[in-house]
């Protein structure tokens, strides 16, 4: 029992620590993510001069079909598209194995977008994202998010 709480007490501990240099929205799809909906984020940049990283957090586990994930990405400002880009992550090894980290069946793995990207000006940006497999419906994934990171000089 006393291993139990330390545990929990370590755990939230840990997940309570947040990092001002970066910012993560998350969706939660819900294993079903269909292909005909879009997971929006939003997020405010203050301070566009300096470069950010953004990176996506995908979440799947073991129901999940495939060993890779096409995804179709629009930025947006504005409601003026910056960037439209067609992606092709790799989310298992050969063999099979899930490249991602956690327990249990759920993996967590992260994916670069955009490297030391500069936001051409402060303000609210969005990134629709949809998903681009052969599947209408598209199971296993349990969360989508982006992480907005600053890069350090």
């Amino acid at each position: 029992m006393l291993r139990i709480i330390a545990f929990c007490i370590i755990f939230l501990s840990v997940a309570s620590c947040k990092d001002a240099n970066e910012t993560i929205v998350m969706n939660d799809v819900n294993s079903q993510w269909d292909k005909r909906k879009s997971q929006d984020f939003q997020f405010d940049v203050s301070d566009a001069q300096s470069p950010k990283n953004l990176i996506f957090v995908v979440r799947n586990n073991n129901d999940y079909p495939y060993s890779n994930i096409r995804l179709i990405t629009r930025l947006e400002h504005n409601k003026k598209v910056i960037a439209t880009d067609t992606l092709n992550y790799v989310l298992a090894k050969p063999n099979g194995e899930w490249l991602g980290t956690g327990f249990g069946e759920t993996k967590e793995t992260l994916f670069q977008y955009k490297l030391n990207y500069k936001f051409p000006q402060n303000g609210t940006y969005s990134v629709k994202v949809i998903q681009a497999m052969r599947r209408n419906v598209l199971p296993g994934i349990e969360d989508l998010g982006i992480k907005i990171q600053n890069v350090k000089p």
